[in-house]
């Protein structure tokens, strides 16, 4: 499985009042885990960027002076998420830019014509009602360092927020081994017998912290996953 988590930054929060995309960054994930393949554009918007704009992400007119128009990395973007399923936090946002920015060049087709959209935001709305749910807040409560955000940008962004989708959605699918590589490690190493008669078992208990932090992750395993955890259900 192939998905793309997505970010943008703008000149200002309304394309029905002329604003442009200034920054898009993307993040591949296959089978739930970064390759370390990502998409990084700066764009020159032919426009002023609002100063209240500007106040978060920091990105000023001058510095896109000498960058392309969105009409000259359009396809490059579109073959870069083509049939990924796109993770998007506040999706109608930035699909609702990126679609603005196909039409201003003649493009007949919609990014959701391209690969399905995932709304990050409407996700953690459900999982956690009624709690803030920014990407800074969720960058909290999945104990995700965010420390070098100072601003907002594009590619940062989409790293955090490839972070926490993991972390929502049951964290990352693999810790990275290869499978057949490990396997074969283990006919090829030989084995030794380990004799255990005068060996002390050392039990640490978990502390009343651990155990309710435990208990937070299980209860959001159960919310993301339609059987609940296999923790509890074995424990049952």
């Amino acid at each position: 499985m192939r998905q793309v988590v997505l970010d943008t930054e703008t000149t200002g929060l309304e394309y029905e009042k002329g604003h442009r995309i200034i920054e898009i960054g993307c993040v591949e994930l296959v089978n739930r885990r970064r390759t370390g393949n990502h998409f990084h554009r700066y764009i020159n918007p032919e426009r002023e960027i609002d100063p209240a704009a500007a106040e978060v992400h920091g990105i000023t007119s001058d510095q896109l002076a000498d960058k392309p128009v969105f009409e000259a990395v359009a396809e490059s973007l579109l073959e870069f998420v083509d049939g990924a399923e796109l993770i998007i936090h506040n999706a109608d946002f930035d699909a609702g830019f990126l679609n603005h920015e196909l039409h201003l060049i003649d493009c007949k087709q919609r990014i959701e014509d391209r690969c399905a959209v995932i709304d990050s935001l409407a996700l953690a709305r459900q999982m956690h009602p009624g709690q803030r749910n920014s990407l800074d807040a969720l960058c909290r409560r999945y104990y995700i360092d965010n420390s070098s955000r100072d601003l907002h940008g594009a590619l940062l962004d989409a790293q955090l927020l490839a972070d926490v989708y993991l972390a929502m959605t049951g964290g990352q699918g693999e810790l990275g081994l290869d499978r057949d590589s490990s396997r074969q490690h283990a006919k090829t190493a030989g084995s030794r017998q380990i004799h255990r008669e005068n060996l002390e078992l050392v039990v640490r208990q978990a502390t009343a912290a651990e155990l309710r932090s435990h208990e937070q992750y299980l209860d959001l395993m159960d919310q993301a996953c339609s059987e609940g955890s296999l923790w509890r259900r074995l424990d049952a």
